[in-house]
């Protein structure tokens, strides 16, 4: 969500090499194009919403209303929603520990998720007790359980990794503070998105007017490299070089 739809097009456009097309949801919503592949979705914050610039995943649901029921019985928030909108459903959540997320009920892009095709490479949270937030999650969106087709849960030197078949789709890792003044320590959710090359990415987004708030590094896996960066509207964001098939 963006305050300025068209200056957010612009920014993204000239660090991640993004295109846009319009969509049902109306003007103030595009959705951003990776190579002509769908990677994210940007919206126009409305005036008179106090919220933040943020990059908010949403988790696909079989029953926004169940979802949104059992966010409540865990002692967390459900903010917006569920709306009905032209394709499906949407929410907007916070957990316990005050990372937002939302979740849709509806309409999804054939073979697309984080970690496939053009979807961003991986999801984080970085919260309060990896361990507490996996069983929140798990028993929200069913994860590890035969209830659906869902991923699978592992708990591994400290973090939990979601794992759909042999791609690690999301990471939650321990040490977030929920005092803190930095946004970049508060509990949240990151979302990575593939460049061709970090430096290139860092030096394009720096001269658009955004910041570096961790500089381009080696990445956690081993293989490629990882920067994370601020738009200029104060959205934190992170690229990387590891191809979503191969990001763990």
């Amino acid at each position: 969500m963006a305050r300025d739809l068209r200056a957010a097009q612009d920014f993204y456009g000239t660090v991640l090499g993004w295109t846009y097309r319009t969509t049902s949801l109306g003007d103030e919503f595009r959705v951003a194009l990776a190579d002509g592949s769908p990677v994210a979705g940007i919206g126009a914050l409305a005036p008179s919403l106090r919220a933040a610039v943020a990059w908010t995943p949403y988790f696909a649901v079989d029953d926004a209303d169940i979802t949104a029921a059992r966010v409540r019985e865990r002692g967390a928030t459900v903010a917006v929603g569920p709306l009905t909108m032209n394709t499906g459903r949407a929410a907007l959540a916070a957990d316990p520990d005050g990372a937002v997320f939302g979740f849709w009920e509806g309409r999804t892009i054939p073979d697309w998720s984080v970690g496939r095709g053009s979807g961003p490479t991986r999801l984080e949270l970085r919260t309060r007790d990896a361990f507490a937030a996996a069983i929140f999650y798990a028993e929200v969106f069913a994860w590890g359980s035969e209830e659906r087709d869902s991923p699978e849960v592992h708990y591994e030197d400290g973090q939990v990794l979601v794992r759909d078949g042999a791609r690690t789709v999301a990471a939650l890792r321990g040490g977030a503070i929920e005092s803190a003044p930095d946004p970049q320590v508060r509990p949240r959710w990151q979302v990575f998105f593939r460049v061709a090359d970090v430096e290139v990415a860092v030096d394009a987004a720096t001269g658009a007017g955004g910041v570096v708030v961790v500089p381009p590094a080696p990445a956690r896996s081993g293989r490629g490299r990882e920067a994370v960066l601020r738009d200029p509207d104060g959205g934190l964001f992170a690229v990387t070089t590891v191809t979503p098939e191969t990001a763990v």
